[in-house]
């Protein structure tokens, strides 16, 4: 398979990527260098800075990564580098380094400090001191910046971008997304509940899981029940503009359609019976019903490992109730989480098989045809693409 153009069809369906794009280990670097470094790439939701010196050190894609709301109160976002010795600045585990006398990291909501020779900067980055050097002929910290990581916030998420001087307008990736969910609202919810799955499958068979219906009726017995038309026709013709109707009686994804929790008021009337779906790629998914969002941050490991971050989103004013309590739509979303990782985990091992050498796409999975074309466009830009696309 030529990576710069699709296959022909073979008896009608079109072919996959080829299957060992979804386990060779070079594959992922070079999605990493070409993806994942140069995409806007979901890394969490502002609520998890709720104030000025907040601080969150994550690993995106092996780079450790340091966000910050800043004095002003404005999200920034740096390599976890200290432009002097390339020591890291935070521990990613909010600890201290046994035994040493400076800890570093981030001080009194203030400033970075870098343990090792205590060079210090201010939450927008900008050397504010280096010991014992302010003397020294020509040395000028107004000069020193940390390394840059690009951020730009949306629907409550902040998104990062690790090589910002490459990065398009945030806009172009969101595409009409934004204009498909606006009586929804997103910024305005809260997490209500978290649960992070350890899913031993590649990234790219997890967004195409997500991105068809085809596996429903088999794997989702329980969702089916609650949204029959995800079975119908083996999940053909469904229409994710209007929204996908539930089952008489039900509109919310429960194991018994309905809940205590209102409707959310800016919604229209499809929208308060139907559910919606989207696909940020490369790694957010957000799933919408009228009381709640479900919504999955893809982290990619490695080349057959993705950590999947799943926050329940629920309007401040039912989290402030006493008898607040999220489990008839986390306990729903649990089982079909999880029948959903444990079906990609055996498609993982499957395609390791020495006579898979790629799969088809039905009809009805023509959704799924978007992350084959995502993948090629962008790796294909690169001159050392994988060997084992040709």
């Amino acid at each position: 398979m030529n990576a710069n153009a699709s296959a022909a069809p073979v008896g009608g369906l079109e072919q996959t990527l080829p299957s060992s794009w979804y386990y060779s280990e070079d594959t992922f670097q070079l999605e990493k260098e070409r993806i994942f470094c140069r995409e806007w790439f979901c890394a969490g939701r502002e609520e998890q800075l709720p104030k000025p010196g907040d601080y969150l050190v994550l690993d995106i894609v092996g780079e450790s990564i340091l966000v910050v709301r800043n004095r002003q109160g404005v999200v920034r976002a740096f390599y976890n580098v200290c432009r002097h010795r390339g020591s890291r600045l935070c521990r990613a585990d909010g600890g201290a380094a046994p035994g040493a006398a400076v800890q570093g990291g981030v001080i009194a909501g203030r400033s970075i400090l870098c343990p090792y020779h205590q060079w210090s900067y201010d939450l927008d980055g900008q050397l504010i001191a280096a010991p014992h050097l302010s003397s020294v002929p020509g040395f000028d910290k107004s000069g020193i910046h940390l390394y840059p990581v690009g951020v730009e916030c949306w629907g409550g998420f902040i998104f990062l971008h690790l090589t910002p001087s490459e990065a398009r307008p945030f806009a172009a990736q969101l595409g009409g997304i934004p204009a498909r969910i606006e009586r929804y609202p997103l910024s305005e919810l809260v997490i209500g509940h978290t649960i992070t799955y350890e899913v031993a499958a590649n990234w790219k068979a997890i967004c195409e899981n997500y991105n068809e219906c085809y596996h429903c009726g088999g794997v989702h017995p329980e969702l089916c029940a609650v949204v029959p038309a995800f079975r119908e026709a083996g999940g053909a013709g469904l229409d994710w503009t209007r929204g996908v109707p539930h089952r008489a009686g039900a509109y919310t994804f429960t194991h018994i359609g309905t809940t205590a929790r209102r409707a959310f008021p800016t919604l229209n009337q499809d929208e308060r019976e139907r559910h919606k779906g989207e696909l940020i790629y490369p790694n957010l998914f957000i799933s919408l019903a009228c009381d709640h969002a479900a919504v999955f941050i893809l982290l990619p490991r490695a080349a057959e490992r993705t950590d999947i971050v799943c926050h329940f989103l629920f309007e401040p004013h039912e989290l402030a109730k006493a008898d607040f309590d999220p489990s008839d739509a986390v306990d729903f979303w649990d089982v079909v989480n999880r029948q959903d990782w444990s079906i990609c985990e055996s498609v993982q091992k499957g395609m390791r098989s020495r006579v898979h050498q790629h799969g088809y796409y039905a009809p009805m999975e023509d959704f799924s045809l978007d992350i084959r074309r995502y993948v090629i466009e962008r790796l294909a830009l690169h001159p050392d693409r994988p060997r084992t696309a040709t």
